[in-house]
Formats: C-alpha cells, sequence, structure tokens
C-alpha cells in the first residue's frame, strides 16, 4: 500500500516499527497480496497506510473512506477494493508466497497483461514472521534517482524506507555491498544486496502517474546481479539488514560504520 513520510522512527531488527508488520492474505490461494502482481493487485496502491506501533494501523480507500486496524468492516471493504476474499494480518503461514510478475513481461504487454508470475517466500534475509519481501530495510539515494534521470519527488516509487542525500553519482548503492552504515547516533545497518526492481515503480501510486520508464531506465542503466541465483536484474537501491537498532531522524548523518 502507499506509505508516509516520517520525520523519526525507531528502527529493530525487523525494520522501521511499524512497517509492513501487517499483509493483505488471499483467502483462496494463500498468497500474499503484492501489486508486484500488478494485474490481480495494483488496486492496493490506492490504498494508503498510517500509524505506528503502537497505534493502530489506518487505512484510507480510494473512495476517501477511513479504517483503522482491526475492524470488523475492513476485510468486507478491501475484498471489494480488490475483487478477491482477503483478509488483513499480521500473521501469516509459514510457507507463504508471494507473487511477483516477470518484470520485463509486464514493460512488454502492459500491467494489465496476463503474464509469467513466480512464488516468492517472505524475509529472505530478515527475522522469522516478518512480512518484508526480502530484507528489512530499503535504502534509496539521490544519486540514483539523479542517475535515472528521475526528480526526488519520484522517490515513493520505489518504496524505499530512507532516502539518504549525497553529492555522489551514479547508482551508489551498488559499492556498498557488504559494507555497514551507521544512520545518525544509534543505528547500524549492513548493505546486503543491491534492489532488483519488479513492476511496482511502473505503476500510479497516489498522486504520481504510471511510469514504464521508472524500470526502463534502470533496466537499461543498472542492469546487475543482485544475489548468485538471481542474474541480472535492473536495480535500483539496496536492501539492509540491521546489526543494532535504535531511533532515526530525518537529516541524520549516514557514514560507514
Amino acid at each position: 500500500m502507499l506509505g508516509e513520510p516520517l520525520h523519526s522512527a525507531m528502527v529493530d531488527g525487523r525494520g522501521l516499527a511499524g512497517d509492513r508488520r501487517l499483509a493483505v492474505l488471499d483467502r483462496d490461494t494463500g498468497r500474499v497480496g503484492s501489486a508486484k502482481r500488478p494485474r490481480r493487485w495494483s488496486a492496493l496502491l490506492g490504498v494508503r497506510a498510517t500509524g505506528d506501533a503502537p497505534d493502530r494501523v489506518r487505512l484510507t480507500l480510494p473512495d476517501g473512506t477511513r479504517y483503522a486496524h482491526p475492524d470488523d468492516g475492513l476485510d468486507t471493504a478491501l475484498s471489494r477494493l480488490l475483487g478477491r476474499s482477503v483478509t488483513l494480518t499480521g500473521t501469516v503461514p509459514a510457507d507463504a508466497l508471494l507473487d511477483r510478475a516477470d518484470p520485463d513481461a509486464v514493460l512488454a504487454e502492459g500491467a494489465d497483461a496476463d503474464v509469467p508470475v513466480t512464488g516468492n517466500p517472505l524475509g529472505g534475509v530478515a527475522p522469522a514472521g516478518s512480512l518484508v519481501d526480502f530484507a528489512p530495510l530499503h535504502l534509496l539515494t539521490t544519486a540514483s534517482l539523479d542517475a535515472l534521470d528521475l526528480p526526488w519527488a519520484a522517490a515513493p516509487r520505489y518504496r524505499p524506507n530512507l532516502v539518504v542525500g549525497t553529492d555522489a553519482t551514479g547508482f551508489v548503492e551498488n559499492s556498498w555491498v557488504g559494507r555497514e552504515l551507521r544512520v545518525g547516533a544509534e543505528v547500524v545497518l549492513r548493505v546486503v544486496a543491491p534492489t532488483p526492481r519488479c513492476a511496482v515503480p511502473t505503476l500510479a501510486h497516489g498522486e504520481l502517474p504510471g511510469d514504464p520508464e521508472a524500470l526502463r531506465r534502470p533496466a537499461r542503466r543498472n542492469r546487475v546481479v543482485p544475489v548468485p541465483d538471481l542474474g541480472a536484474q535492473p536495480c535500483v537501491g539496496a536492501y539492509a539488514v540491521v546489526v543494532r537498532g535504535g531511533r532515526i531522524t530525518a537529516g541524520d548523518r549516514v557514514e560507514p560504520a
């Protein structure tokens, strides 16, 4: 779903407090809903999620209707929006998969096309029970946005937890893999891989209209191998795990640990 800008947040081994602690679960297939399969789930990007632990998560649907989780009418409203029977839950089966449409096929045939889909396990390098797709945190630099000739306001397309301002040029996150970074006075992260991009950046995000170039440009300019078994992928940003948690605040310095 759509997120929210935060001035400050707590970070622990699972990532930002309140981030991706709930998931939309398809009652028929047991799969986790994600706009990575846009033909089925792109309507999720019309829902805005706000709130932070221990507050209740609040959802605003495209028609302006607001719900708090848990709410007796929320699952019904989401099911109506998505055209599938779903439930919003903080607990999903241990073997649950997230569908990822082939991004090149989506570019070639369109977001509404029936394209090949693979089922990916959740939380590859995250603590057990995490609902993130791979890692607890995702970093994106202004250098990468500049390298894609995109305005910094386009950052939400790539769904970063942290946007890092830098004077460096090019896709600098590629060189951070294996390094530890200190964010502010407390938090230390270890960068584990460039972030392979799916179809999601091409889709409309709230007021940002759909833009296939958000994937075509990294496909032309930064196709790298994020992990050994995946092969070359269009990458933007980097995944990170949390070495030491704490509070981060907008304006904190990011530097080698």
